[in-house]
């Protein structure tokens, strides 16, 4: 009979090349399902409450406030989020944030069922973002203690690849849904049903290390020092500012509905796939690099990736031709996948486990201040110019970024494979203040760090 304390066993149990590696530990296999399955629900939800304030507002503005009103708590209190993954065991901190998104799921069933006033849907989505805000820390540094150091970027693409599958279903099960109950409150709780079974999945969950610090309150030096980590470190600063200027300068989403019908002259239908063809390139590669061993040259690799993101949004912009147009989203779909991949491995494999919740927050901070800013810049320059120059803009600023990057970073050019095993001795960080090397899942390299 297997026992779940063989999460801990050696990576060499299990096969290099073995697609699946992560997926045969009993407590990531629970996680993992729990966990697409809750976002699977919030995508559900997301599609729904959208739906549900236009139709009963009229408005885009408040619309727009739907994603604003979660924004705020988010990075308002990142920071903390991080503090508190870093300080009270992480498998509890994604508990009681999955609680915190259920009572937020039944205050949006609840305004919606007895029609109460539209401020209560928003503050129901500001206690999603107080939830977020925990539950993102708190997730991306538990799952490094779920896996072996060795298949932990087959983890990563595990959870890539679920969250891909789950954005692009979701939507669509949820439009679905809404037909179905003719409602929105049966979708929201469509969504409680999916983060309760979440939490009886966690149950099961044994993180391979359970070192806790002792809670203690967020001091400004508690809360800096993650800031300063990822400052001081060239890797993991690299890979951040990287993505965040790729997306920022990519972001070319928001103008979809201009270059379907301005455009390239397709209606809602074809746009619908226009809008999809992102989620499936990253789906695509995802399950390809399920089936292949750690990147070999991971700095290289990622400097690539975004690079040919540049390149996918350059052919985008210049495009007059529909298929043209999709196949182009759908590599910077691919491309982003890898450096997603890449860089996630890197922030979680190069942090002290001391450290991780509070670097995650800050690399969470990071994409959700690109993903806002890169629409928000997308639109601007296309109104003061096109929109055809915003994006060729975008790709052509992405491809100066990757070049600025590599010149200047010859730390992340030259780090080799995800797993760690033949990165160049000089690719270690500074070491922190208090060494993690009472953590059980520290390794050699790592304690130097």
């Amino acid at each position: 009979m297997h026992n779940d304390s063989d999460d801990s066993s050696d990576a060499a149990d299990y096969p290099v090349h073995d697609a699946y590696a992560a997926i045969r530990i009993p407590s990531y296999r629970r996680y993992w399902t729990g966990n697409v399955l809750s976002i699977l629900g919030r995508q559900m939800q997301t599609v729904t409450v959208v739906w549900e304030v236009y139709s009963r507002t009229g408005n885009t503005f408040d619309v727009g406030l739907v994603g604003l009103v979660q924004v705020i708590p988010v990075l308002s209190l990142a920071l903390v989020g991080g503090h508190v993954a870093d300080r009270v065991n992480r498998k509890l901190v994604v508990a009681a944030a999955m609680v915190l998104s259920i009572v937020s799921s039944l205050g949006l069933a609840a305004v919606s069922f007895y029609q109460w006033h539209i401020a209560g849907t928003y503050a129901s989505l500001a206690l999603l973002g107080v939830s977020r805000a925990f539950l993102q820390p708190a997730k991306n540094s538990l799952v490094p203690q779920l896996v072996p150091r060795s298949i932990f970027s087959n983890a990563v693409t595990w959870n890539l690849g679920g969250f891909q599958l789950a954005s692009v279903a979701g939507p669509a099960l949820g439009g679905w849904a809404l037909a179905a109950f003719g409602h929105a409150w049966g979708v929201y709780l469509v969504n409680v049903a999916a983060a309760a079974v979440f939490l009886l999945l966690l149950l099961g969950v044994k993180p391979r290390s359970k070192k806790t610090d002792v809670a203690a309150a967020p001091t400004l030096r508690s809360l800096g020092e993650g800031v300063s980590f990822v400052w001081n470190h060239p890797i993991i600063l690299g890979a951040i500012s990287l993505d965040m200027f790729a997306v920022l300068l990519g972001g070319a989403k928001a103008l979809l509905p201009v270059f379907a019908t301005e455009i390239l002259g397709v209606g809602p239908a074809w746009y619908g796939w226009l809008y999809a063809a992102e989620a499936l390139g990253a789906l695509s590669m995802s399950l390809a690099l399920m089936h292949r061993p750690p990147i070999a040259k991971a700095g290289r690799s990622l400097l690539l990736s975004v690079a040919a993101y540049g390149v996918a949004i350059f052919v985008f912009g210049i495009s007059r031709s529909f298929m043209l147009s999709f196949v182009a989203l759908f590599c910077t779909g691919a491309f982003d996948c890898i450096s997603v991949v890449i860089r996630h491995t890197l922030v979680q494999m190069l942090t002290p486990d001391r450290m991780r919740g509070r670097v995650s927050a800050i690399s969470g901070m990071f994409v959700s201040t690109s993903n806002e800013m890169g629409e928000f810049e997308s639109g601007t320059l296309a109104r003061l110019t096109s929109p055809v120059f915003a994006v060729v803009f975008g790709g052509i600023g992405t491809l100066v970024v990757v070049l600025f990057v590599a010149l200047r970073n010859p730390r992340l050019r030259r780090y080799g494979r995800l797993d760690g095993r033949d990165s160049p001795h000089d690719d270690a960080p500074p070491a922190p203040s208090a060494p993690d090397s009472a953590s059980p899942e520290t390794t050699p390299a790592e304690s130097t760090r």
